[in-house]
C-alpha cells in the first residue's frame, strides 16, 4: 500500500478555501476513474488557516505511477497553479502494509506496530 501526504500552503484562508472548492471535482474524478485509488482527499486544515492537508492511499506503486500520467493529475496541477495564492507543496511518500484496526476492545493495538518501534540502543 502506498500513502502520499502533503501540505499545500496558500497566501490567505480565502485562497485555501477557494482551492478546496475548485479541486473537489478532480478529487471525485480521481476516486471514481483511477484504478487503485482507495482515498484521495484535499481538506482544509482546521488549525492552520492557510493550509490544505492532502491524503492519498493507493493499492500499489504501479497504480500511483499511472496516476501521474492520468489527465486527472494534470487537471489538479492546473487547478492548483491557477486558483490564486498557491505558495508551495511539501509532500511525502510512504510504503505501508495494512496491520488491521487501530483498536481492539477499545484499546490501542500496540502489538500491531511493536516491530516498528526504534531500538533505543541503536
Amino acid at each position: 500500500m502506498i500513502i502520499v501526504t502533503a501540505t499545500l500552503s496558500f497566501e490567505t484562508q480565502a485562497d485555501r478555501d477557494n482551492a478546496v472548492a475548485l479541486t473537489t471535482a478532480v478529487q471525485q474524478a480521481t476516486r471514481d476513474d483511477e484504478d487503485g485509488c482507495l482515498a484521495y482527499c484535499f481538506g482544509a486544515d482546521p488549525v492552520e488557516p492557510t493550509h490544505v492537508q492532502v491524503y492519498e492511499l493507493w493499492t500499489d506503486a504501479e497504480r500511483l505511477g499511472a496516476h501521474f500520467d492520468h489527465p486527472n493529475y494534470a487537471q489538479m496541477v492546473e487547478v492548483l497553479h491557477n486558483c490564486g495564492g498557491f505558495l508551495k507543496s511539501e509532500n511525502r511518500l510512504y510504503a505501508a502494509d495494512d496491520r488491521g484496526p487501530v483498536y481492539a476492545d477499545g484499546k490501542f493495538r500496540f502489538d500491531a506496530v511493536a516491530d516498528t518501534v526504534a531500538d533505543p540502543g541503536r
